[in-house]
């Protein structure tokens, strides 16, 4: 019967990311990225004035993303996607392994059963649907961070940073994990992941100087290439501020609600140093509230807060979890996409973002050990 349940669940989550993948987004940034690359490292043009024909989206990602692309500029666009999928699909079964292991060991199950379940449900998770049927590098970044921080920061290897530099060069959001190495007193970890990101941003402006000038004198600076803040799927606080009808005063209410919110992160992540896996939850929630833009997908980040309420097995934090999940995963909040906003439909057009804020509220931190090759002795507070 496990096995059965385990086979229906892997085939529905694998059926349902294939049909959303081509009736819905039909790997659209994996065009964008296609496009652009050949464009620039084929046809010699200039990567930034590259635009989807008949939209306003162009390449956003820094240069060393688009050297780290460069083998799209050879390869078959089919070839391109399935990379891509089978890319998130591996780093999704990586990061519940990792982060949901020992609690799935100790459930006293057959592990393949377990595990098979947690994939599945992870697979559904609607940012990570949502990361497959984009064809996106969200799942990539977050297993690159997760690596580092468990395998290098928390092991204290000289390595230990890198990981993070590596991803903020390729896309500036991963950035936050520096702020939370530098806010955990990590110096020398955090020294790493800065000379790692701008060694990546260095050998990128020596490559590609014309590309580099083009992203951090105007590119970075031009919102209108990503769409609009207000749109519902951005779910930062800077989306959910822009769909209130605060107008001229919505860039000061943002900063504020920015200020506040790095703030309480700060003095949860700063109390617990030694639970890096606790950090790792927060500051992934941190990153997604604080973004001018979070796209939906982008919310993968939210997963390392939602199985670390799971595994604190207690019932506020784990009810936290568990509506977070079926409310993340019902497309629930697109039912608002195309409507007015009214006081009742806020709560509906900003579910990510506050479920968000409550994750960065309630997640438990303060576990004494982070090294996932053992069972940490937990003392969550």
């Amino acid at each position: 019967m496990k096995r059965i349940v385990t086979l229906v669940a892997s085939v529905l989550a694998a059926v349902g990311l294939i049909y959303i993948a081509w009736d819905r987004n039909g790997f659209f940034d994996s065009t964008v990225y296609y496009g652009a690359v050949k464009y620039w490292f084929r046809d010699g043009g200039m990567v930034y004035d590259w635009l989807k024909p008949e939209t306003p989206y162009g390449f956003t990602y820094p240069p060393f993303a688009g050297l780290v692309m460069s083998p799209m500029s050879v390869l078959p666009f089919p070839v391109v996607v399935l990379l891509a999928s089978i890319g998130t699909v591996l780093t999704v079964g990586l990061l519940v392994r990792w982060l949901a292991g020992p609690m799935l060991r100790g459930l006293g199950k057959p592990l393949w059963f377990t595990f098979g379940v947690a994939f599945a449900l992870a697979l559904a998770f609607e940012p990570v649907r949502e990361t497959f049927s984009f064809g996106q590098v969200n799942t990539l970044l977050l297993t690159l961070v997760t690596a580092d921080l468990l395998f290098g920061v928390a092991r204290g290897r000289w390595w230990g940073g890198v990981g993070i530099g590596l991803a903020t060069a390729i896309k500036l959001t991963p950035g936050v994990f520096i702020l939370y190495l530098l806010v955990t007193r990590r110096w020398r970890e955090a020294g790493t992941a800065i000379a790692a990101a701008s060694a990546a941003t260095v050998l990128a402006g020596a490559l590609f100087p014309d590309q580099s000038r083009e992203f951090w004198t105007s590119a970075l600076w031009d919102t209108n290439r990503v769409g609009s803040l207000w749109f519902l799927s951005n779910q930062s606080e800077r989306g959910m501020i822009a769909r209130l009808p605060f107008d001229e005063a919505e860039s000061k209410i943002w900063l504020v609600c920015v200020l506040a919110t790095l703030a309480w992160w700060a003095l949860r992540v700063a109390r617990a140093p030694e639970d890096v896996v606790g950090g790792l939850a927060l500051t992934g929630v941190l990153g997604c509230l604080i973004s001018p833009v979070t796209w939906i997908h982008h919310c993968v980040w939210l997963i390392p807060a939602l199985i670390r309420c799971v595994e604190a097995n207690r019932r506020g934090p784990a009810a936290l979890a568990a509506g977070a999940y079926a409310f993340m995963t019902s497309h629930l909040t697109w039912l608002w996409e195309n409507r007015p906003y009214p006081p009742v439909s806020m709560l509906g057009s900003n579910i990510y973002v506050l479920f968000s804020l409550a994750l960065l509220i309630w997640t438990p931190v303060g576990v004494r050990s982070s090294a996932p090759a053992r069972e940490p002795d937990k003392v969550l507070a």
